[in-house]
């Protein structure tokens, strides 16, 4: 096996939503002779099966699972092992390497004859889009030799101390004997080490690395005693600065650099826990006291105050300083905050008043779509609850109109009144398919589940940030802490659960339950099929054809995409179409022109989506979330898409429709005429299609979703307990054809087939 020029090894934790981001990245670089290490640290989620997936489909990459959790250090020393290549490059794997960024690496290593580190730039990216290159980039723009050492070309150790900026000649690194120590910090007794010792050093002037800025996740943002450990990192940096006496001349400017990193740690206030920070601080002045160098000149200004107070263990009069500088800090905040209270922004005082009471531990609240009442995902919970965990009172929020429809003896609360606020400041849990209200607060003890309402085709969350005409008037500030309160957010596969947790950088967990509202499909009858349709008004013998269009961001009303009228006319008696219009508009003119029609039936107000697939014998659907949902019932699905490329640019997509349909595609209307006319709406192409993409979106939706989410959320039962039920082994509701000639295959408990 040939040597690689270049090893990429990927320390992998936690990070299934940026992980093929990362390896893209680099497999898709110009410059091919690579490898690529992939070291699972024993990643909780689905790191390891990417990674394999990855090491399956291209043989440069080479995977690697620890059996252990041994942390971000020990995991790259694992796969510097493996490596082979004649270059190290430790590229952290929520980060992305620009486009041609190795070929470019490549070159300038050959330029400068193999040195034994070659330094590049980089960008930070934010989670909200933007893009800020390195503040001291010019650095790579001051004059001096091209190839040199630390001594000569000082200014590139003020650079960012982090491993992902440079690449490493391999022997030197054995030669050397470099290891990555455990802890936090772990770059800091590496690059310090590592630049010191170099003979030879090059740079290039180019972003390589986009170092991704997570809103949260960030294991340094992490309150914890762990950043203590850099204590110890810098002891290691010592003794290895006192084991060569040609490197006695860094120890001044390893000093300052050490205190420094003390200063910015404790400036944070996520970092070290408050009743640890005098701690924290008297470890720095016993580092201070240990390392001091005989010649060191102390620094001027503010930073040499605090390098003094450090020295002198004066940590009540250095927090005098924090707090008077804190203090301007907050006179301005306070400003702020009471103009806010003066426009209206305060809780009322009963909501006040009720916040203050103990918490009812068996109290849950279910939300739809801004109180729509008895729908999704929440209403398929509350009644699960009901069934599995009676002791549970359970509550759903319904606007006044929507009372009417829910089920009899269901308990509700109306928004904003008096009780809703006593109901929302008292509850336990909390199931909602949208957000609640910005002045919602989320008291600590209480467990909030996003249901979700879809499997996300169109960009959801921060991602809308890139489409202004759909974003236009959203606040994403608030719509984050807003989902800050989520503890779990439900997903029917593992692409929706990757994209949640992108499109919302929050902290929740996944909870990969399938949808509540999809169990339906696989615990209906033939019966509850025929009543269905009777129901509806459905002649017996018809094809019913549902036609569900979504909303437009791209138009401020309705504006149909489809001739309902044209299209009945074309199916002939035959067929019946159910018109099902998306909740966001009134009923529109076009719509009420074609009630006349016998062969069209308007849904619009049905309460349950759910029965309307149940009903039909083929969904007839452009870009709506209902096809992943009607893809449980294993029937066929026509898309319409004659607005695709405007929909695309207007909202953004996650993958092309057009490329993995779950059916045929009409582009025009009379091609979508033709589908229908010549059968082909059902034919094999039809069946091929849409197994595929029910294997890819109906992952965890197997009937037992519900179930899952009450008994893991409110009677704390491990997820293990109702395992996903293969595609393969369910039966989902029988087809309305089947059910008339009598071939319907009933479903059993959890839609497993029968043995």
């Amino acid at each position: 096996m040939s040597k690689p020029r270049i090893s990429v090894i990927v320390p992998i934790y936690q990070v299934q939503s940026f992980l093929r981001e990362c390896l893209d990245s680099v497999l898709e670089q110009s410059f091919r002779d690579i490898e690529v290490i992939a070291v699972n640290d024993c990643s909780p989620d689905r790191c390891g099966e990417i990674v394999d997936e990855y090491a399956k489909a291209d043989e440069r990459v080479r995977a690697l699972h620890l059996p252990e959790n041994v942390g971000l250090g020990r995991a790259r020393n694992a796969g510097m092992e493996m490596a082979r290549g004649d270059y190290l490059f430790f590229l952290d794997s929520d980060d992305t390497l620009t486009p041609d960024s190795l070929q470019l690496i490549a070159d300038r290593l050959a330029q400068t004859s193999d040195p034994d580190v070659l330094i590049f730039d980089y960008a930070r990216t934010f989670w909200w889009g933007g893009e800020t290159r390195n503040s001291l980039a010019s650095v790579f723009r001051t004059e001096g030799p091209e190839v040199f050492t630390a001594k000569q070309r000082p200014e590139f150790l003020n650079l960012i101390m982090v491993v992902w900026n440079k690449v490493y000649r391999r022997e030197f690194v054995e030669q050397r004997g470099f290891q990555f120590p455990p802890g936090y910090y772990e770059d800091t007794p590496w690059t310090f080490p590592v630049l010191m010792s170099a003979e030879r050093m090059a740079a290039l002037d180019h972003v390589v690395v986009h170092y991704r800025q997570r809103r949260q996740g960030n294991i340094l943002r992490t309150v914890s005693r762990k950043h203590f450990d850099i204590f110890d990192q810098y002891q290691r940096v010592f003794t290895f600065l006192d084991s060569d006496p040609a490197l006695a001349s860094w120890r001044p400017w390893l000093f300052n650099k050490m205190i420094d990193h003390f200063i910015a740690i404790l400036a944070k206030p996520n970092r070290v826990p408050n009743e640890l920070r005098a701690e924290f601080f008297a470890m720095a002045h016993r580092h201070y006291r240990r390392y001091l160098p005989a010649d060191y000149v102390r620094p001027e200004g503010e930073t040499g105050i605090r390098h003094a107070l450090i020295a002198r263990g004066a940590y009540p009069v250095y927090q005098t300083l924090k707090v008077a500088n804190q203090g301007r800090r907050k006179v301005r905040k306070t400003v702020r905050a009471t103009r806010k209270k003066v426009a209206g922004k305060r809780m009322d005082r009963l909501y006040e008043a009720a916040l203050k009471e103990p918490i009812d531990q068996n109290l849950a609240v279910y939300s739809a779509y801004w109180g729509r009442g008895y729908v999704c995902n929440p209403a398929a919970l509350h009644a699960k609850a009901k069934e599995i965990a009676p002791h549970i009172k359970g509550v759903v929020v319904a606007k006044q109109e929507e009372v009417k429809k829910l089920p009899p003896g269901t308990d509700y609360v109306i928004p904003g009144t008096a009780r809703y606020w006593e109901v929302m400041a008292r509850a336990k849990y909390f199931f909602n398919n949208v957000n609640f209200e910005d002045r919602f607060v989320k008291r600590p003890g209480t467990v909030h589940v996003q249901t979700q309402h879809g499997t996300p085709l169109k960009h959801m969350g921060i991602h809308m940030l890139a489409h202004p005409v759909a974003a236009k008037g959203m606040n994403f500030k608030n719509l984050l802490q807003r989902s800050d309160r989520w503890d779990f957010c439900i997903a029917s596969n593992r692409f929706s659960s990757e994209i949640w947790e992108r499109a919302f950088p929050c902290s929740f967990a996944p909870l990969e339950s399938g949808y509540p509202r999809n169990d339906i499909f696989y615990t209906a009858t033939g019966e509850d099929v025929r009543r269905l349709r009777d129901e509806l008004g459905i002649p017996e013998g018809k094809i019913a054809v549902l036609y569900a269009p979504t909303h437009r961001d791209y138009t401020t009303r309705f504006v149909p995409q489809l001739d309902v009228d044209r299209l009945a006319e074309a199916l002939g008696d035959d067929y019946v179409v159910l018109m099902r219009g998306h909740h966001f508009y009134e009923r529109s003119s076009e719509l009420r022109g074609s009630e006349a029609s016998a062969r069209i039936i308007d849904v619009t107000s049905h309460t349950s989506s759910e029965e309307l697939q149940l009903a039909a014998d083929v969904l007839l659907a452009d870009y709506s979330s209902i096809m992943f949902d009607y893809a449980n019932l294993d029937r066929p699905i026509v898309i319409y898409a004659n607005d695709w490329d405007a929909y695309k640019a207007a909202r953004g997509v996650y993958f092309d429709l057009m490329e993995e349909p779950p059916g045929h595609v009409a582009r025009t209307q009379d091609e979508l005429h033709d589908i229908f006319v010549s059968g082909a709406w059902k034919d094999g192409r039809s069946d091929t299609l849409r197994d595929a993409f029910r294997r890819k979106f109906c992952e965890y939706d197997d009937g037992m979703a519900a179930e899952r989410v009450i008994r893991q959320i409110i009677l704390g039962e491990p997820a293990e307990n109702l395992p996903v039920v293969p595609l393969d082994e369910r039966t989902p509701a029988p087809s309305p054809t089947a059910v008339r000639t009598g071939d319907a295959k009933e479903p059993v408990a959890g839609g497993v087939k029968a043995a």
